[in-house]
């Protein structure tokens, strides 16, 4: 499965490209939504693939990045463990059509493909591959895909890569996954899961591949087809959480909404006695920085990072996030002994994270109170997208309320943003936007025709 991860495709139009670094570089933009697994395919002729568990820079050397010649590329990562290479993205079909393919999303009906249409595959991105490698056999590539999306039940974007060294890129007509598209000049070239991509290889961001719609880049020209109507269900989870704040997803600045998430909080629940404004790094900054200047509370630098920046949401067990926090929450005691702290943070899942930043501003560097503050709404039901939500029965929102919570952490007050709060922060109408992991009511995908 692979629910939520990051993709990159470039195409050029001259030869003398070479893809692989600039493919390299997109990735290391993207390592904060998946850092377990990388790959990249590159057509030079032919196509060359590699990948393997681990970091982007750990997984593309110099020597690995000099034997992908070639100029035109796709790239993903992912941050579900994989030790099967075959299974590491992009993954590669061989026949009937040549291709490789990067792909975020969720094939929900995949076993019953597999069945329907004959095919060799072990998960859902080796089904949507297959699936479009036969498709490609018999059909144009904008045709291919708009037969495969009849076909496919789920949220997805995907780039794909094939042997005469075109590029296929997608969205299905929900738009849950994002992807945008960018420009060298006055050539569409580049796409990617969020805009920040295209600022580090120096492409113009341009718009969002709508939902419904498909792009093919060949050697001579590119073509682009609304396929099915857009009907749109965007993750609102991605401008709380996944995304970076440099990036514009469905036209919209994550930044921005960061901003009016914080503003929000000082709306629904000022403490107006605070000393000083805490941001949980790194997402929760923006929410901090607005919540300081709306309420006139000093903000401040409560804590720092250890090692490489480790997102610990995103690790596969309980004791790697653990850790994870541990490593980005070393706390700095000027900001946090004697002071009535206000700590804003992101999310609240299982609350045990929550519970031991708290023990560590109070009992460890002594603060006078610690009143917490969430900018997203109560996270009630797991999301069959791709939010890492753990079972209803281990999520504390499903079962206690804000005094409860506030007891449990150890704080002296806790507050979760409002769902109205984060649709008015996000600025999307709310029929267009999943909410489902805080209403439990999350978008139908069946299979037309």
């Amino acid at each position: 499965m692979y629910e939520r991860c990051g993709v990159v495709g470039i195409h050029s139009f001259d030869e003398t490209w070479k893809m692989s670094r600039f493919v390299y570089y997109g990735l290391l933009a993207l390592q904060h939504r998946g850092q377990e697994t990388c790959g990249e395919a590159i057509y030079g002729g032919s196509i060359s693939t590699h990948k393997a568990p681990g970091f982007v820079d750990q997984v593309f050397t110099g020597d690995v990045i000099g034997r992908l010649p070639g100029w035109t590329g796709i790239g993903h990562v992912s941050p579900n463990p994989i030790k099967e290479e075959s299974l590491i993205q992009p993954v590669f079909v061989k026949k009937p059509r040549q291709l490789a393919l990067c792909y975020n999303g969720l094939v929900l009906n995949y076993k019953d493909l597999i069945t329907e249409e004959n095919l060799t595959a072990k998960n859902d991105a080796q089904t949507f591959a297959g699936l479009l490698s036969r498709e490609l056999s018999s059909s144009d590539p904008l045709e291919a895909v708009a037969t495969m999306m009849e076909k496919i039940r789920g949220p997805f974007s995907f780039v794909a890569l094939t042997d005469d060294g075109n590029m296929i890129v997608g969205r299905d007509p929900s738009g849950l996954k994002p992807l945008v598209i960018g420009s060298f000049g006055f050539d569409y070239g580049a796409v990617a899961s969020e805009s920040c991509v295209l600022d580090v290889i120096g492409a113009d961001y341009k718009s969002d591949v709508n939902p419904g719609e498909a792009y093919l880049f060949t050697p001579y020209h590119i073509e682009r087809k609304q396929i099915k109507k857009s009907k749109p269900r965007y993750c609102a989870f991605e401008y709380v959480y996944f995304a970076r704040p440099d990036s514009i997803i469905n036209e919209i600045s994550v930044y921005g909404v960061r901003m009016n998430i914080g503003k929000k909080l000082a709306e629904e629940s000022p403490v107006n006695d605070s000393d000083v404004v805490l941001g949980v790094p790194a997402t929760a900054i923006p929410f901090a920085m607005a919540y300081s200047n709306e309420t006139k509370t000093p903000i401040g630098m409560g804590f720092v990072k250890t090692g490489r920046r480790i997102r610990s949401a995103i690790k596969p067990t309980q004791f790697e996030r653990l850790v994870g926090v541990q490593l980005k929450l070393n706390p700095i005691r000027p900001s946090i002994t004697g002071k009535r702290i206000a700590v804003i943070d992101d999310s609240v899942v299982r609350g045990t994270t929550t519970k031991n930043t708290v023990n560590l501003i109070r009992n460890r560097i002594g603060a006078k109170e610690v009143h917490v503050m969430i900018g997203s709404p109560r996270l009630i039901e797991p999301c069959p997208f791709g939010v890492e939500v753990p079972p209803k029965d281990e999520l504390i929102a499903a079962h206690l309320d804000e005094d409860e919570v506030s007891k449990v952490v150890g704080a002296d007050s806790f507050h979760w943003l409002s769902l109205e709060g984060l649709v008015d922060s996000i600025g999307i109408p709310k029929e267009n936007l999943c909410l489902g992991c805080f209403t439990g009511e999350c978008p139908r995908y069946e299979v037309s025709g």
